[in-house]
């Protein structure tokens, strides 16, 4: 057996089953995909895959085993480049961030241009999709880092660390009535219709368990994935906006005002997830300490179990 047939056998399982994506994503045709994995399945005396004619159905109980395994191995080869890399070129390589919009956005530019001028040789790259997504590219591969709010922790396969606390606000438009509160409280919230992220973004399940927790039932009038969006609503007068207070740039954002919901919402938590065995260049360990000082590289090998 070799890498290549375990890499071969590795997207498929990772493309569905479906061996013609497979060949896409790896530049080969479908036939000989095929061949290498049947050449694989003789050599270990098993059937990897359940076949339906010439079709792939699923994945056998050992072919499973042997997956697990597979994956392990090719992580470890890449690790092995990774090491090589690290001693021949300390100061170029590809970074890739995996990340939501509210990081990307308002969290990260800061970081990222102070990541550049330190390595201008790096090729840093930024995905953005919701935390499903953004950890399933790191577990795939795709991606070096993953940072977000939720779901990250849910992972076996993932080290997650914590790197700051963050909080939701209310934003209004001018003149607003509720601008005129003394003291706001979710059943204010609830008088008007609400704008605010998709259940999988950016702390909203805070926000569904504070007003289930107070009994009440608000109007969520319009949900979308980022912040400038619930900003361009609440300006049109569709209604206030709830979302995260690193959102809300005063000077950016003239035509608005911000409450403070500190007292109504619990905190959130915004982690990186970096996958379980991973090598990380020097530069990713920088990365992640310029993004959260606190995140060391000693702190982040130690959780990842790693030597220095």
């Amino acid at each position: 057996m070799n890498l290549q047939q375990l890499r071969y056998f590795n997207e498929i399982a990772r493309r569905g089953l479906k061996i013609s994506d497979a060949a896409d994503a790896l530049y080969t045709s479908q036939p000989n995909i095929s061949k290498q994995i049947k050449q694989l399945e003789q050599e270990l005396g098993v059937d990897v895959f359940v076949r339906n004619g010439k079709r792939v159905v699923a994945i056998t109980e050992p072919g499973k085993i042997i997956l697990d395994i597979a994956q392990r191995i090719l992580q470890d080869a890449e690790n092995l480049r990774q090491v090589g890399q690290e001693f021949h070129s300390q100061d170029s390589g590809h970074l890739t961030i995996a990340t939501t919009h509210t990081q990307a956005r308002y969290v990260l530019p800061p970081v990222v241009k102070q990541f550049i001028r330190l390595y201008p040789k790096v090729k840093l790259g930024l995905h953005q999709g919701n935390p499903t997504q953004i950890a399933e590219q790191v577990l795939n591969g795709e991606a070096d880092i993953a940072i977000a709010t939720e779901s990250l922790t849910l992972y076996d396969d993932l080290v997650t660390l914590p790197c700051y606390e963050w909080h939701h606000c209310v934003v209004v438009p001018p003149r607003h009535p509720l601008l005129e509160e003394k003291k706001l409280t979710l059943a204010k919230i609830a008088r008007y219709p609400i704008i605010t992220y998709d259940f999988a973004f950016s702390g909203r399940g805070k926000i569904n368990e504070a007003f289930n927790m107070a009994g009440i039932d608000p109007n969520i009038a319009l949900t979308a994935i980022d912040a400038d969006v619930i900003k361009t609503y609440v300006e049109l007068g569709l209604g206030i906006g709830i979302l995260a207070e690193i959102a809300f740039i005063p000077e950016r954002d003239r035509h608005l005002r911000m409450i403070g919901t500190r007292h109504l919402f619990k905190p959130n938590t915004t982690r990186i997830a970096i996958r379980k065995n991973e090598y990380l260049r020097g530069y990713a360990y920088d990365f992640v300490e310029l993004f959260a000082p606190h995140l060391t590289r000693e702190v982040v090998a130690k959780a990842m179990h790693v030597p220095l």
